[in-house]
């Protein structure tokens, strides 16, 4: 019975050694055909878009990167907050040291207002007075602006309500522009300018009168020109090429709200007149918010000005022309001094004051993490040594 066992086991153990040599020789059979079936395929080209080995393709190019140190952060808060600190009340006593006054004339001139909300009394003149009273005077270069209230110049139908060519001096058919409703009238005579912007100028006429004593008054010289920027008047703005500017613009009319026609804007100087016054310049640049206020005159120092504006009594002298009555909204008068930093605007020295005293306030509390983590690594130190 033995014998017949260890038979069987030899005669199994020489099958598995003959079914192993048949397995290896098929083996070699197809891994030789693999071999062959690659040798006899074509090799791959090399895409096109693969970038050179170079280390800047590659992005292999040595690279320093700074080890943040706790000195190091906190200096650079420090520092930081200090500068803005500075920066800010620096700012903030340069923006206080401005002398400024406001004189609201909405409500002193309510009958001009209520005569110019019909539309049949343009032609009819109306004036008004305004007195205030400076108590400082205002040493230096004083400025004069209108201001108005409530008016949204900022809708993107009356900021694209104009013609950049036009204004530009160039013969253009302005129907084609992007200032509809306000090209042409009806019998085809086109406006110069066009548009909304153009039309809705401000065209209040404001003056100035000082008051030395109770039975003289003295008008204050205010200039005109100058009040704009250098590229207004030699790059965004140009007149009609002609002998003169009445023949330049022939064949055009002025807007509906206007009473005078753009060459003859300003009666004083020839120079000041058509696309390129002063006045109608400053108001095509649009403001972003409904509350603002345009530089309109600037004080010239001569006879009892030559210091500036003395402490007194003043009044406006306003010929009423433009309306606010339809849109809820105020006119008011500016008269302010400048400083290096410009005009009375607190919101920047404040603002740097805020980042300053929060980024101050930012490295003590990194101080303060920073030794309390210290003191618990020293404490357990002292902990594992014991």
């Amino acid at each position: 019975m033995n014998k017949l066992i260890s038979n069987s086991r030899k005669l199994q153990r020489f099958k598995n050694a003959d079914f192993i040599k048949q397995s290896s020789h098929k083996g070699t059979l197809f891994s030789s055909n693999i071999n062959m079936s690659k040798n006899s395929s074509p090799a791959p080209e090399q895409p096109l878009r693969c970038p050179d080995n170079s280390a800047f393709k590659q992005q292999k190019l040595p690279a320093w990167k700074p080890q943040l140190s706790p000195a190091l952060v906190l200096s650079t808060f420090i520092g930081t907050g200090s500068f803005c600190l500075a920066v800010g009340i620096a700012l903030l006593l340069a923006a206080t040291s401005v002398k400024e006054i406001q004189i609201n004339y909405s409500d002193r001139c309510s009958d001009c207002s209520k005569l110019r909300e019909n539309s049949s009394n343009w032609e009819k003149e109306c004036f008004c007075l305004t007195n205030f009273t400076l108590l400082e005077s205002m040493p230096g270069n004083v400025y004069m602006y209108y201001g108005l209230h409530n008016f949204y110049q900022n809708h993107r139908r009356y900021v694209h309500s104009r013609s950049d060519a036009q204004l530009l001096g160039r013969d253009v058919n302005i129907q084609n522009s992007a200032c509809s409703p306000f090209t042409v009238y009806q019998n085809g005579t086109p406006m110069a300018p066009c548009g909304a912007i153009a039309n809705s100028m401000f065209n209040d006429s404001i003056s100035l009168f000082y008051y030395p004593n109770s039975a003289t008054a003295v008008q204050v010289p205010l200039l005109k020109r100058g009040n704009t920027w250098w590229t207004d008047k030699n790059v965004k703005f140009r007149n009609p090429t002609s002998h003169n500017l009445s023949s330049a613009f022939a064949g055009t009319a002025r807007p509906p709200y206007w009473q005078k026609p753009v060459y003859l804007l300003d009666m004083e100087n020839e120079e000041n007149n058509g696309y390129i016054n002063d006045d109608f310049i400053i108001w095509m640049r649009v403001a972003a918010f409904p509350a603002f206020k345009n530089l309109y005159r600037l004080l010239s120092h001569t006879k009892e000005f030559v210091d500036g504006l003395p402490a007194g009594n003043y009044s406006l002298h306003i010929s009423y022309n433009f309306p606010v009555a339809k849109f809820d909204g105020r006119k008011h008068v500016v008269l302010s001094t400048v400083t290096w930093s410009g005009g009375r605007n607190l919101f920047l020295g404040i603002a740097y004051i805020i980042t300053g005293a929060v980024t101050l306030l930012a490295s003590c509390v990194i101080i303060a993490v920073h030794l309390k983590i210290r003191k618990n690594t020293r404490e357990t130190q002292n902990q594992f040594k014991k």
